[in-house]
């Protein structure tokens, strides 16, 4: 609207002398006058002169004065003939306007105060105030001197009006033309192609900036605990097999094939391939027996073991399946001791809640070498955990299939006031680790936590849901910085 009103204006006219009036008389905001003017010169269809006028406008306290009247007026009206209390009048007056109304009538000798009234010592008074602040509003001349008053006083302040005066310029036309930025088909269908007027390209213009990467929260806790397992001396295990066979992840560390956690509803089971093809025969002979029939001193499980479960494929479940592996590898050659960590993906069939997804990182860390104790677990998880920030650290006696004794780790939080699981601990049993191959003195201490737990609690997160999965706020990545790893 206001692109057409000035090129059609200029159409008939030679100039728009005054934006400011022009605006006013077609009833269009300035503001959009001036950016319409703006680009309408930047094309060189208009050529616009800059405008600054400068006018004394009234404040807020200036316009209530201008309509109230001046706070000395105002002292002097609420004083009767006979004259009142200082108290009393006090009273009569806002309180904001009575001191200041109060004072510039005793400088202009209006009023007088006795010992116990205030009176009036003229008849009359003009509120020569009021009258210039409404000059002022309606834009008549006031003398310079009255206008520094005011200023003093701060009820008016100078304001710059800045607007165009508008004339034709080169390229003017009655209609801007829109100049395409691209040939497109239908141009050359048409026959458009021929009146197109093509956007030049800048070729000195800057583009975009590429903005870089941003990591994870996630992925930064993640290489702080690399780092911590490497400083002491860890391996980390090859973890990129996220389909797993039911022998590895369950039978190898002697999980009874009716273990609940093997069921359906806590484990996504393969459809295609279903089963496994491979696995060592003589090692899976010996897994059998120790699960049927025990040995190694242990009663084992009493069941009939079935081949067809083992070889069943599945998305594994923990990343001990991988430390099950690296194990019986490490049983076939003459042995070493090892210090193995893995963090990565494993995927649990549960249901989705603030807590709990259906895939989450596992940190885990285990130690092989020959007459290590519980004692040696405790004193390992301490370092592990100080490295973390963790100090305060207690133990409970849990359940695990494939380790005994076993202990969940518990930290004290400082910000929670209270303790905190944080992971689990344990020694791996000898019926998982003899049916290897591995030296009878050969002990495995092994302990395992979430990587997200961590990362909530580092990033004050409270719904897990908002830090992994399809609904992550990708802004999330760009503001928050590198954690500084510490619960306490």
């Amino acid at each position: 609207m206001a692109e057409d009103a000035i090129l059609g204006f200029l159409e008939k006219n030679e100039e728009i002398p005054d934006s400011g009036k022009f605006a006013d008389e077609f009833g269009i905001d300035h503001d959009e006058i001036v950016n319409i003017t703006k680009s309408l010169h930047a094309y060189e269809l208009v050529l616009a002169q800059d405008i600054k006028k400068e006018r004394w406008v009234l404040t807020d306290e200036g316009r209530l004065y201008a309509t109230a009247g001046s706070p000395e007026v105002q002292v002097y009206s609420a004083i009767p003939p006979e004259g009142i209390s200082p108290d009393e009048l006090q009273k009569k007056v806002d309180p904001s306007v009575f001191k200041i109304g109060f004072s510039q009538a005793m400088k202009n000798k209006w009023v007088e105060r006795g010992k116990q009234l205030v009176s009036r010592k003229v008849e009359h008074v003009d509120d020569v105030v009021k009258g210039l602040l409404s000059d002022i509003q309606a834009e008549k001349m006031v003398e310079q001197g009255e206008i520094d008053a005011l200023k003093r006083r701060k009820l008016i302040i100078l304001q710059t009006w800045k607007g165009y005066s508008i004339r034709k310029g080169p390229s003017y036309a009655p209609k801007r033309k829109k100049a395409a930025t691209d040939l497109t088909r239908e141009h050359l269908q048409s026959g458009a192609w021929k009146d197109l007027e093509l956007k030049e390209y800048n070729f000195n213009a800057k583009g975009l900036p590429p903005e870089g990467g941003h990591l994870h929260p996630l992925l930064k806790v993640r290489k702080q605990l690399k780092d911590i397992f490497l400083q002491m001396g860890f391996e980390e295990m090859p973890t990129n097999n996220f389909a797993e066979s039911s022998f590895w992840n369950f039978d190898a560390l002697f999980q009874p094939q009716q273990h609940p956690a093997r069921d359906s509803h806590d484990t996504f089971f393969l459809k295609d391939p279903s089963t496994t093809k491979c696995l060592p025969e003589d090692y899976v002979e010996r897994v059998k027996c120790v699960h049927e029939s025990g040995g190694y001193e242990s009663r084992g499980y009493g069941y009939d073991w079935k081949r067809e479960e083992a070889n069943k494929n599945l998305l594994r479940t923990h990343t001990t399946a991988v430390s099950s592996r690296m194990l019986y590898a490490l049983a076939q050659k003459p042995f070493a001791p090892k210090k193995y960590f893995s963090i990565d993906r494993v995927f649990r069939n549960e249901a989705v809640d603030r807590t709990h997804l259906a895939e989450f990182h596992q940190i885990e860390g285990l130690i092989c070498d020959r007459g290590l104790t519980l004692g040696d677990l405790i004193g390992v998880l301490h370092d592990f955990f100080s490295r973390l920030g963790m100090t305060k650290l207690r133990f409970k006696p849990a359940y695990n299939p494939y380790t005994e004794p076993s202990m969940e780790i518990f930290s004290y939080h400082e910000g929670f006031k209270k303790w905190v699981e944080i992971g689990n601990s344990g020694m791996f049993r000898p019926e998982m680790l003899l049916p290897m191959g591995l030296p009878d003195d050969v002990r495995v201490v092994a302990w395992g936590l979430s990587l997200e737990r961590p990362t909530m609690i580092l990033y004050g997160i409270d719904n897990i849901r908002d830090l992994f999965g399809h609904k992550v706020d990708l802004g999330l990545m760009k503001k928050n910085p590198i954690c500084r790893i510490g619960l306490e």
